[in-house]
């Protein structure tokens, strides 16, 4: 089974982390979160967000980016960044590739986009846009690596419930 890595670099927003915790859960990807963040994990914002996913979830934490990289050795790491020369839709993402996103408000730092100049990544978006929101930015990026391989091991079939045609036309 393939592995996906969200990792969340010092947080802000609680309901970021909220809804990007559900889209891991619904996914099966792995999160990650990169200390300090600008809330307490037992946040009503964050928990409301994430609904009643959250034993579903994979959930590492570690103090900093050096405790990061230094226990996930060997990872293929993408940033995404408003700076980023490459467009995340033309990469191939391996197994186990590690998706990493920056705080809301300043993104990953610049010594770290330095490390990576050929797989920092960018969502195309107009000019006149700063940034997407954080939470919109990973579910892009995590369903793009999930449609390159293939959705594997979710659900993409839906069915439809028959109903009589009385039914579907009463709206009251």
């Amino acid at each position: 089974m393939s592995t996906l890595n969200l990792v969340l670099v010092e947080p802000e927003i609680p309901q970021n982390t909220g809804n990007i915790a559900r889209t891991c859960a619904a996914t099966g990807a792995r999160l990650h979160i990169v200390k300090p963040m600008g809330f307490a994990i037992d946040d009503k914002k964050l928990k409301r967000a994430g609904l009643d996913y959250w034993h579903l979830l994979d959930l590492t934490y570690y103090e900093n980016l050096d405790d990061f990289f230094e226990k996930n050795k060997g990872g293929s790491f993408f940033l995404f960044s408003t700076k980023g020369t490459h467009v995340y839709s033309d990469v191939a993402f391996p197994d186990n590739a590690f998706l990493l996103f920056g705080k809301e408000t300043r993104g990953l730092p610049e010594h770290v986009l330095m490390r990576f100049p050929d797989t920092t990544l960018r969502i195309p978006m107009i000019d006149e846009a700063r940034s997407l929101n954080l939470s919109n930015s990973v579910a892009v990026a995590a369903y793009e690596v999930l449609r390159q391989w293939d959705f594997p091991a979710l659900q993409n079939k839906g069915e439809l419930h028959r109903h009589k045609w009385s039914d579907v036309n009463n709206f009251s």
